[in-house]
Order: C-alpha cells, then structure tokens, then sequence
C-alpha cells in the first residue's frame, strides 16, 4: 500500500530585522528654521526581495520622504528597513504575496520609527507616516505587470 503525501506544512519566520541604509540631508539650514513652516510632503515606497539561500530571504523596504517649504527643500530622509525572512512550504505565488505584501507591512512600523526619530533629531516638527495598504500597492503592481506582458507582446496568437 502506498503512503499518502502530505503538501509541506507552511512555515514563515522573522530571522532578523534591522535597518539597512540612512540618509537624512538638511540642505537649507540654519536658513530652513528661520522660515515660515508650510510644509509639503513627498512620499516614495519601494520594496526589493531576494533569495539568500533555499527558503531564506532578505526583504527591503526604501522610505523616501523629502520634505518642502515654498520651493525650498526642509528635509530629505531615505531608510532602508530590512528583514531575512525563512519562507516554505509556499507556493510561487504564495511566495510573491509573502514578499510583496506580508512582509513590507512587517517592516514598515520599524522604518516609520526610524524616519520619525530622524526627523525629531534633526530639529524639525515631528512626523508620523500614515498606515500603508501594502495588500492593495501588491494588486496594483500585479495589474501592472499583467498589463505590461499583454502590451509586450499582443499579436502571440498570430
């Protein structure tokens, strides 16, 4: 009688999570602090993932945040937070949900720390990033790699 095989039980851990890179840049200072404080804030979020050996992997999420006044630049905060992660017993997809979305949102409280403290040091009214839908960006970016390959290469059936 032959055994019946079970699918590999899912496993996901946190390695290890730690900041990877920072930059915080006041370009216009002292002159910034003597200025009237209207600020504009530009947001940027891009995450990166890759195989270190089998089912381990390091994620990387890269918060940009440049912030304005009038047409003059404030500050400048860039941090990459980033996790080793063991992942098995995944499919592909399941993999690239996991990576795209599951573990973004992990790190993101840590670089939200890290920007908020950065900024607070140097000498600038706190900031706190808003709560990120890493669930819907990964979608979108799906969709947008699905329209990518139907424009590619639209006349296969031909």
């Amino acid at each position: 009688m032959a055994e019946s095989q079970t699918p590999e039980e899912k496993q996901f851990a946190i390695q290890k999570i730690y900041t990877k890179d920072i930059s915080f840049e006041t370009p216009n200072s002292p002159k910034i602090f003597t200025s009237k404080w209207e600020p504009k804030v530009d947001f940027n979020l891009s995450t990166n993932a890759q195989a270190l050996e089998d089912n381990l992997f390091e994620v990387t999420l890269t918060t940009t945040v440049t912030v304005k006044t009038e047409d003059t630049t404030a500050y400048l905060v860039e941090v990459t937070q980033a996790g080793i992660f063991t992942l098995n017993g995944f499919s592909d997809q399941e993999t690239g949900a996991m990576m795209g979305s599951f573990c973004p949102n992990i790190l993101f409280p840590y670089a939200r720390e890290v920007v908020s403290d950065l900024v607070n040091k140097g000498g600038f009214p706190q900031l706190l990033l808003a709560p990120v839908n890493f669930d819907a960006l990964y979608q979108q970016h799906l969709q947008q790699a699905q329209q990518q390959g139907a424009a590619e290469s639209p006349e296969k059936l031909n």
